[in-house]
Formats: C-alpha cells, structure tokens, sequence
C-alpha cells in the first residue's frame, strides 16, 4: 500500500517539473518575461535534494527539458515533422546530462558547493553543443535575454555565456536564499543572502546603461545599405517555371530602393534559387537581368544568398563530395555571392549547416537513408571551412555574409570581425516556420550579435523579418512577416574590435576545463571508494 506521505512527495516531484518547464517556456522570446529564466531551474533544485531513486530523477528532469523544449521551438517541426520531432527529443535528453552530473555531486560536495558546480557543467554542456556535428543552441540560456538591449550590453564583453552564466548563478542564489531563510538563520544573515540576489543584475544593469552611452569609434555615416524582402512562398520559390518572376520582383523592389548613396543592396538566402555550377553563374540566362542592372549601377554591390554547385573533377576533394555518373565528384552549396560590375564574383559557402536538413554527423551515417526519406540530405550540402568577408573597393564597407542558422553562433560571427568586417550581413529565409515563434526568435537573436561585435546588422529575411539593427542593439528599421518590400539606412562603420570579439567564448572555454577536473576528481574518488571496499571486504 502506498502511504499519503509517498504519495503527496510523488505529486510534489511532478509539480517541480512541470513548473520548471513552464516557467522557462514563459521567460522565452518573444514573451517578455525573461527575468522568469533566474528562477527557472529553482523547482528543478529543489527535486535533486529529494532522496529519489537517479531513474526517477532523469525522467522527471527529462520531462521538464521535453516541456521547455516543446513549448519554445515546436515550430521547426513546420518544415520537417520527424525532424523536427526527433531534435527536440534528442535536445531534451542531452539537456538531462549536466542535471545526472549535478545529482552526481552532490554525493561528493556539500549542498551549495555542488549547485556551482552545476553552472560549470551546464556551461560546459552549451560549450560542446555550440561546436560538435550535432548543434543545436538555439536554447542557449544567455538568448534569452535577446530583446533586453539595455541590459545586455555588457555582452560586448563576455558574449552570450555571459548571459548563460548570469541566468545559472541567480537561480543558485535564490536556491541559496531560500535555503538559509529555511534554517532559521538569524534574520541580518538570511536578509543579506536575500538582497545578494538583487546585487548581480542591478550591477550589470548599470554597466550596461554606461556603455549605452558609449557609441564611439565610428566613422561619419554618409552611405547607405539596404535590405530586400520579396516575401516569395518558400516551398514555391525553387520552381524553374516561377524563377524568372521571382528575379522581376527582386529587381522591382532593388529599383524603388536605393538611391545614389546606396553602396549595398543584399537579397535574402537562396534568393538566386537557380543552381548554378560557380564558375557559370554569370552566363546563367536566368541571371542576366540582375547582370545588366548592376552593369546599370556601377557604384553598387550586391550580396545574394544563392544555390551553387562546384565541380572538382575526378578527386573527391571534400568529404561531402557526391560523384556523378561520369566519375566526378561535386559539391552543392547554400552560398552567398556578392556581384559588382566589372569584378569577379565573390562567393561564400555556408560553414554551419543544420543538422540533419543540411548535414548529416558523421556518427549518424547509418541512418542517411531514413533521414533522406524524411527530407533530410544524406550526402549534405559542402561547407567553406572559415568565415570569409565580401570587400567593395570603392566603399568602406566590408560585409560579412551570413547565412540563417549561422547567426546564432557568436564566436563564429566574431571571425568575420577579425577579418575586419564592419558589417554584419545575414541573408535568411525563416518562412519554413510559418507565422510562429521561430521568426521572431531568430531576429531577436541578431540584435546580440550586433552587441557582441559593437557591429551593425543588415538582415535580409525571405518572408520577415527584414531589419536593420544598429550596434547596440536597437531596430533601427524593420519590414514585418509576410510584407513584401524594403528597408534602408545609413550606416556608420565601426571598426574597433569588442573584448569578446578579441577573446570570444572564454568563460565556456573556463568552465570546460573545470569540468575536465571536476570529472577527474569524481571518477578518482569512485575509484578509491571501490577499492577501499573492496580491501574491507577481504
């Protein structure tokens, strides 16, 4: 029979897991209620300290991670069912790892030392999730303070690990807080650990209000960009029979656009959605019209998003080289090209690619057929290696093209500064996703990139949102979902390098090697404790 006391702790668990979920759901962009992120682990906290079985443990935080997982990015199963399905699972079991680690600790550490120890490993998780074959960080916890521009200035310093780092350390606080309120403290001692709470965010608030007011090396703004939104049904737009229409209404919408200030147009991802072979994208006949307009606007540049092929003949040059009946090997690209009149054609090839839609891991190249079946690409689309920035020599702007996904991977972003751009260029197509949260989260996002690199951002969005963000952060024009038109701005040309520019993601990196030490420690200690009961055994 089970007692009224198991059962009333049964029901207890469950409540911290559902809110532990739900209150992270609430703080996510695009509902205002980010703050909602520094208690959203707390009810998860409070579980580890139960006396339950690991098993019972890990579903019950399973079940949370599932919750978050689900009620913030549902939306990506609007452009692949199972694909979408299966990377929400797979994120919500690999967000249980730093958790089983934590519960781990505490077997080890006393009570608020093992919590800290759940930052390092929870930063470190981020860490790995941000570089393996099988990223996915759109849940970074520091994106969750992506439309708090006046708070998140101080990212220009520690990137969005430092936001990740903020959300963990608060929610240990307030654990912390409650803890010694709980044992009675003496009333000076629990008020001092409960105003603690309140120390670190006013203290960053104030930062960033300072350096709000700092917008300096800058040259004079006199030119402008310009940013294209066609709003062309994705599913419809790689149609050769609708292509020459679609390249009228790029071209219609360019025209109303600029003006003799204009030194960069950019068109959205995949805009030239005719492939093309590289080194034949300028006798393409489809392409002609926009050949002839640039040769028009001599002073102008254009940055496009574009389906490409390279050919490498008969070496496989890269290991995403698929071979073609006649024995040569080539590669597909999602890229970018930039084209100036009477200049060779730049080209950047999309270096982050999503899993499973745009790549395949390579420890998953067993399951190629069924991700094939489920539209997925089994041989994936070839990548350039580095970040690689689009020059105009007659202007003093230098674009760094990037392509949708790629713009939620700061210390990514950050290489196209160090190669001196000065603007940052993202060509996107969010329309898969419908009219949802997605969208909206993607160019919240931006708004960091452009605090992290004290960089503007120029954002070419297929279906919305365009937009224009100016380096702290701020909208400075924005064209919304399912409009078809264009935004414009003159833009000044930062060029000083930011510190997370210059040193990127270093609180990761720190926490990461901590981690190392931490397991090392654990696993010596696991050992030791076997062997002494082995010894009292005998």
């Amino acid at each position: 029979m089970i007692s009224a006391t198991t059962n009333y702790a049964s029901k207890k668990y469950w409540v911290y897991s559902l809110l532990s979920g739900l209150l992270l759901i609430i703080a996510w962009p695009p509902l205002p209620f980010a703050f909602l992120s520094c208690v959203g682990f707390v009810p998860l906290f409070f579980l580890a300290a139960e006396k339950i079985k690991k098993r019972s443990f890990f579903l019950l935080i399973f079940l949370s991670m599932l919750i978050w997982n689900i009620g913030t990015t549902w939306w990506v199963c609007n452009s692949t069912l199972i694909g979408g399905m299966s990377a929400i699972i797979v994120n919500s079991l690999l967000m249980c790892i730093p958790w089983m680690g934590y519960k781990q600790a505490t077997q080890y550490f006393k009570p608020n030392t093992s919590l800290f120890i759940f930052v390092i490993y929870w930063l470190c998780f981020e860490h790995i999730h941000l570089n393996w074959e099988l990223s996915w960080p759109w849940l970074t916890l520091g994106n969750v303070f992506a439309n708090y521009t006046s708070f998140t200035q101080w990212y220009s310093f520690t990137g969005v690990g430092g936001g990740s780092l903020f959300v963990l350390l608060e929610n240990v606080f307030i654990v912390i807080a409650i803890r010694t309120i709980s044992a009675h403290t003496k009333w000076p001692h629990a008020m001092l650990r409960a105003a603690s709470v309140l120390l670190l965010p006013i203290s960053l608030y104030i930062g960033s209000s300072i350096l709000l007011k700092n917008n300096t090396s800058s040259t004079s703004a006199t030119k402008n960009m310009v940013a294209i939104q066609p709003n062309i049904d994705p599913y419809a737009k790689f149609s050769i029979e609708t292509a020459a229409s679609q390249i009228s209404i790029l071209l219609s919408l360019t025209e109303k656009a600029i003006d003799s200030n204009t030194v960069i147009v950019q068109w959205p991802e995949t805009a030239m959605s005719v492939s093309e072979w590289q080194n034949l994208v300028t006798q393409n006949n489809y392409y002609q019209p926009i050949f002839s307009f640039i040769q028009k606007h001599p002073s102008l540049s254009l940055v496009s998003g574009i389906e490409t092929y390279k050919n490498y003949g008969a070496i496989k040059e890269t290991s995403t080289a698929r071979r073609m009946n006649d024995g040569s090997y080539y590669d597909a690209f999602n890229a970018a090209v930039m084209i100036k009149a009477n200049t060779p054609l730049a080209f950047y090839n999309k270096s982050k690619l999503v899993p499973g839609v745009e790549s395949l891991p390579s420890f998953l190249n067993i399951l190629a057929p069924l991700f094939e079946k489920f539209g997925g690409t089994t041989g994936g689309y070839g990548r350039s290696e580095n970040a690689e920035v689009f020059t105009s020599t007659d202007t003093n702007y230098i674009a760094a093209p990037i392509i949708c996904y790629e713009s939620i991977y700061g210390d990514y972003i950050r290489s196209y500064v160090q190669q001196k751009a000065t603007v940052l260029s993202i060509v996107t197509n969010d329309g898969w996703w419908g009219n949802t949260a997605g969208y909206k989260q993607h160019v919240a996002y931006a708004k960091l990139r452009a605090i992290e690199n004290n960089r503007w951002v120029v954002r070419s969005a297929n279906t919305g949102i365009s937009a224009i963000i100016d380096n702290k952060g701020n909208i400075v024009d924005s064209l919304d979902w399912d409009k078809q038109g264009y935004v414009k701005a003159t833009i000044p040309n930062f060029t000083n390098i930011s510190f997370y520019t210059e040193y990127g993601d270093y609180i990761y990196t720190l926490a990461t090697g901590i981690t190392i030490i931490l397991i090392l420690f654990i696993t010596y200690s696991i050992i030791v404790a076997k062997w002494f009961t082995k010894q009292s055994a005998l």
